[in-house]
């Protein structure tokens, strides 16, 4: 459904910190991700060789800022979004946040870089979505759906910024 260059288009995580590559599916409450960083020894969330389990709250979040860019239809400053028929929409300012809370999070693994798991299947819903933050409940769940992180972020938007 979006592409990496698209999505690079709408959220600030550039380059190697993009760790999404793909939305296979999205509405006003959800998204659906897919994400193969977790086996590139250029992942720059990497320590000592390997991908601890809890970088996956990294890769929910990133899916809660994508979905949040789509729901709000921004982009980042100078990119270019086309729409499905070609045609290139001029991008509005992106709202800028930070993380503000994590609750319930769950580590069902100690490490994500296992090529077992295979393309990461990365969601987030949407709880609650208001004009000075976001509340989402996010999943990493293994190509095959066997959960490996999980939690609720609560993202903060700076003031002026929504």
């Amino acid at each position: 459904m979006l592409t990496r260059p698209q999505i690079l288009a709408l959220i600030p995580h550039q380059g190697t910190m993009c760790l999404i590559d793909d939305v296979t599916a999205w509405s006003v409450a959800d998204i659906t991700c897919g994400a193969s960083s977790h086996l590139s020894p250029e992942n720059p969330l990497r320590r000592n060789g390997r991908l601890g389990a809890i970088c996956g709250i990294e890769y929910g979040l990133q899916a809660a800022a994508l979905h949040g860019a789509l729901v709000q239809g921004v982009a980042r400053p100078g990119a270019v979004v086309t729409t499905g028929d070609g045609v290139a929409d001029a991008p509005a300012p992106p709202g800028s946040g930070f993380l503000a809370a994590l609750r319930d999070v769950t580590l069902h693994v100690d490490r994500l870089d296992d090529q077992r798991f295979g393309v990461l299947r990365v969601t987030a819903q949407a709880e609650l979505q208001a004009a000075s933050g976001a509340i989402y409940r996010f999943l990493i769940a293994s190509e095959a759906g066997a959960p490996l992180v999980e939690g609720r972020g609560t993202i903060a938007f700076a003031a002026g910024s929504a």
